[in-house]
């Protein structure tokens, strides 16, 4: 089995890269980079703002399509919907499957309690979200191959670009950190190996099929104490009302970069689950790094200070 694989050079893609080396049936990897690919890959040089080589995509079985564009916003519809649309003509008619990674973020954030699974109504609200889920359309409706969509919840693991799990484990560290308010909350993170675990599934499992949801989701309070204790420190058990920290950030809006944010606030408070069952029940997915493991790995890989 011969696998292709966009934003195999990024943080999902080469752990990706590194489960797809170990899968006895993948004879050959395929990356398209205009950067070195990651060793016992094949480079493909070009980018999805240009026409797709067709060295990428000939003979190839399955299609992993994680590129993604983080920061720029202005960049981002070129990459994910324009760019996929160039793949997908691409793909049609060469390869038998399409791996698509996306991000539970396209079901939107206003539901502030309860369950988010596959049937919910796609809501985006941010640019990348948005534009992910219109991605995510375009593959699911092309028709011209079997369409596996995987929704992971944050991803996290050492070397990720996301620094907001780094700035929480510094607050707590430092015994800065103060559990917002009293209501129940869920921490929704993911380890990067559970994901390239499932990608790999995706790609190759006869079952799959449509989307799957993915996240190991903790009680907040739960996850905080394994950062202490992969940190070597009891719990945190601060607590600082949630109304005035609101106000708070409201106020500081005015001051660019001054936290707390209300973003942030809202990501310790949400209690929304994104249960990981279909991809259990359907294609046997089992997690295999657990969170606290995972989080004794990535506070390891920081350089921390005193």
């Amino acid at each position: 089995m011969i696998a292709a694989l966009t934003g195999g050079t990024g943080f999902i893609g080469r752990a990706l890269v590194a489960r797809l080396r170990r899968a006895p049936d993948i004879v050959e990897i395929r990356v398209l980079t205009r950067r070195e690919a990651p060793e016992g890959t094949r480079a493909v040089r070009g980018d999805l703002t240009q026409a797709v080589p067709a060295e990428l995509l000939a003979g190839a079985t399955v299609l992993f399509h994680c590129a993604g564009e983080l920061r720029r916003e202005h960049a981002m519809r070129a990459l994910h919907v324009e760019g996929t649309r160039r793949l997908i003509d691409a793909a049609a008619g060469r390869v038998r499957r399409w791996v698509q990674l996306s991000s539970v973020g396209a079901y939107g954030r206003r539901q502030q309690e309860g369950v988010v699974d596959e049937s919910t109504p796609l809501a985006p609200e941010g640019e990348y979200e948005r534009t992910k889920a219109d991605a995510d359309r375009l593959v699911t409706a092309a028709g011209a191959f079997e369409a596996v969509v995987l929704r992971p919840s944050i991803v996290f693991g050492p070397g990720m670009p996301n620094r907001s799990l780094a700035q929480l484990v510094s607050a707590v560290r430092r015994g800065i950190y103060a559990r917002v308010g009293r209501r129940p909350a869920t921490a929704t993170y993911v380890y990067v190996d559970d994901v390239a675990e499932a990608l790999m599934l995706c790609g190759t499992s006869a079952a799959a099929r449509g989307c799957y949801n993915l996240s190991d989701d903790r009680p907040w309070d739960d996850f905080v104490a394994a950062i202490a204790a992969a940190l070597g420190r009891g719990a945190p058990k601060r607590t600082i009302p949630e109304a005035p920290l609101r106000w708070l950030a409201r106020l500081a809006q005015l001051l660019p970069g001054s936290p707390p944010t209300e973003a942030r606030i809202d990501a310790m408070t949400r209690n929304v689950r994104y249960p990981s069952e279909r991809i259990r029940r359907e294609l046997g997915f089992a997690f295999g790094v657990s969170i606290e493991e995972g989080l004794r790995r990535y506070v390891a890989s920081l350089a921390l200070g005193a």
